[in-house]
């Protein structure tokens, strides 16, 4: 089935999305969720697995048992065969739910979208509710902050918008110590890979730190839907010259990457909105590549971006803000012109974020 041939099927509403939340392997969010799937099944609803990671775990694979696989579709890449998620065959089955493990995961070259989350989005288009895992670290506006407590970049990454789109978010909650435990006693990885693990990653201050990232994000939105509903039952007159609104100065700096993740969060914190500007003139053509990458990462965390042109650049960011009630300005340290900007922009609150190094 073709993506064009979507069209063609009947949509009475969009599937729900249920995400199971962990902040490491092992923490339970697969195991978790299969449980709900069992109970599903028995309770009369049709129900099926599109992806399955087992990783070799007893307990968690039994969980599967009398449950319905979707086949997996073979994709060939580099002389060598991979197993993916076969969402066009799971369209044609059309389950009224379907489990799909690991939610961040990045699709071998070849796919046709690059993401899971991407596949699951054309599966709830279609009017198939599903259930989903992830770890807290795959959330993009904390790329820069896991990276600084754990010493590890983490690639796959999903934007905070289709996680805050989920229509439940389950906290799959063990402490550190008991994970340990189950790591030591090999019910997440084999002895080598346990080893392996303890000596780096799974450490107790790191386990902690994470733990602490995802109970936060999970209190987070439990609060953004009580507000929600408040709002949907009360409907408050519009705040006046209240509103949060911030503004982020887009370059060709490393620096930027950060600077979005850490705006978008603030914005989306502080319940406000958040913009993107650039400037494209007098770049060299390695300095524009970055840009672009930089834009690109902007809009994929649906921020609206926009072009300034002209050569008085501090001029341009000062008059673009006032005429957009901006309300913070956030830079990069090393922005050209940076104090001018400042100086023109006095009246803002602005925000200079570095390039976090461990």
């Amino acid at each position: 089935m073709s993506e064009s041939s979507l069209n063609h099927i009947p949509r009475e509403r969009k599937g729900s999305l249920t995400v199971y939340l962990g902040y490491a392997a092992g923490s339970g969010k697969t195991y978790r969720m299969l449980e709900e799937a069992q109970k599903l099944k028995q309770a009369g609803v049709d129900i099926a697995i599109g992806y399955f990671e087992p990783h070799g775990r007893k307990d968690t694979i039994a969980k599967t048992e009398g449950l319905e696989f979707i086949p997996r579709q073979t994709i060939s890449y580099k002389g060598s065969a991979f197993e993916e998620m076969d969402t066009d065959a799971i369209l044609a089955r059309r389950p009224e739910v379907c489990v799909v493990d690991e939610f961040a995961h990045t699709n071998v070259p070849g796919s046709v979208r690059a993401k899971r989350w991407q596949d699951v989005v054309v599966l709830q288009e279609a009017g198939i509710d599903v259930l989903t895992t992830m770890n807290v670290q795959h959330l993009e506006s904390l790329n820069d902050q896991v990276w600084q407590v754990t010493g590890i970049r983490v690639r796959e990454t999903v934007p905070d918008w289709v996680v805050q789109g989920a229509d439940e978010l389950v906290m799959v909650d063990v402490t550190p110590r008991a994970l340990l435990h189950r790591l030591e006693r090999g019910v997440v990885y084999s002895p080598e890979k346990a080893k392996h693990a303890l000596e780096n990653f799974f450490t107790e201050a790191n386990l902690t730190a994470l733990r602490e990232l995802a109970l936060r994000q999970a209190a987070h939105q439990v609060e953004e839907r009580r507000e929600e509903d408040v709002t949907e039952r009360v409907r408050p007159i519009q705040s006046q010259g209240g509103d949060v609104r911030i503004l982020l100065y887009l370059t060709s700096d490393p620096c930027t990457a950060g600077l979005i993740r850490r705006g978008k969060r603030v914005a989306d914190y502080l319940h406000g909105e958040c913009f993107a500007v650039y400037v494209a003139n007098g770049l060299s053509p390695g300095e524009r590549e970055k840009l672009e990458r930089h834009i690109g990462f902007a809009k994929n965390l649906h921020i609206e971006t926009r072009l300034i042109e002209g050569k008085d650049v501090p001029k341009l960011l000062a008059e673009f803000a006032r005429q957009n009630r901006i309300t913070q300005l956030f830079l990069c340290r090393n922005t050209h012109n940076r104090d001018r900007i400042i100086q023109n922009a006095r009246d803002l609150e602005i925000t200079v974020v570095t390039e976090r190094r461990r």
